[in-house]
């Protein structure tokens, strides 16, 4: 599809087959009636749309009669420049989805950005695979094991506010694990593509598992009615319920002091973990500043 041709186009068209590209690329598949829905167009209209993109974009979309949907074609080549942080928002906040080209800012803004993005090919077939269920073959690379060949059943993306990870089951470890995407190559479909029960979400202690934290000030920050004040604490405190797979991760973003003595100084400790029995069992917690195991207060307290 060349410039001119997506210029001849009107802006709601364009958005329309954007979202086409975003679904089909992203989730795996489109129907007529998710343009209706999304678009509040007639379904004559969400027809034309299927079928301007796939004469301008051939080989992108292809029809599966059995399922009566559109599916990824084989020969799938990306039509919108669209931005790894439009994706993301898009995938994991359900907005923004719109084709971006004629698209401005009301208001002057600075985001700070991020190291690395994820390869969107790469995330393109584990959000296909989170959204139809199905395994993954990948090379993963790793710190500990260096590269090796995984079979992972993803179901959910993390963002730890540094990189992104996918939540899933690792078929050679046999257990739930984060997978950081940029680490990913070569995803494929796998021999096997059924998915066994003790390898789906509701099987993951650790996402299942609902946290309930209360952070208040750092008894050794000056001025606590401030720290109230930047984190809407009305009454002294900030109570918050987390999944157990993604508790470390937001301790850590938010530098929270998890230490039992609220030992760690430092003017980006502005909070403390009031219980840090709280997330005693929590896999995620070796993650969190300040976080001391049973095992190692014992050490400790023999020492």
């Amino acid at each position: 599809m060349s410039n001119e041709q997506l210029d001849d186009l009107t802006q709601p068209q364009r958005d329309r087959l954007a979202f086409v590209e975003l679904r089909v690329r992203f989730i795996g598949d489109i129907r007529r009636q998710d343009l209706v829905s999304r678009f509040g167009i007639q379904s004559a209209a969400a027809t034309r749309d299927l079928a301007v993109y796939k004469e301008l974009a051939p080989g992108n979309i292809d029809y599966d009669t059995k399922a009566k949907h559109y599916v990824l074609g084989e020969h799938f080549k990306s039509v919108f420049d669209f931005q790894p942080e439009r994706v993301l928002a898009w995938l994991t906040q359900g907005f923004g989805d719109g084709e971006p080209s004629r698209l401005r800012a009301w208001v002057a803004s600075e985001i700070p950005s991020r190291l690395t993005h994820p390869d969107l090919d790469v995330l393109a077939a584990v959000t296909r695979a989170i959204h139809q269920e199905r395994p993954l073959a990948i090379e993963y690379h790793s710190i500990s094991s260096g590269r090796t060949q995984r079979e992972i059943v993803p179901f959910a993306l993390i963002d730890n506010g540094l990189r992104w990870h996918v939540r899933a089951f690792d078929r050679k470890t046999q257990e739930f694990r984060d997978f950081v995407i940029t680490r990913i190559k070569r995803p494929a479909a796998p021999l096997d593509a059924s998915v066994q029960a003790h390898e789906r979400s509701d099987q993951d202690i650790q996402w299942t598992r609902i946290v309930e934290l209360e952070l208040v000030p750092h008894p050794a920050q000056p001025r606590p009615e401030i720290t109230k004040m930047d984190y809407g604490m009305d009454d002294g405190s900030l109570r918050m319920k987390l999944r157990a797979a993604t508790a470390g991760y937001i301790l850590r973003k938010w530098s929270v002091d998890c230490s039992p003595d609220h030992s760690l100084r430092g003017p980006e400790y502005r909070l403390w973990l009031k219980d840090h029995l709280a997330i005693y069992g929590v896999k995620s917690a070796l993650l969190a500043p300040g976080y001391c195991s049973s095992e190692q207060q014992q050490a400790a307290e023999l020492d």
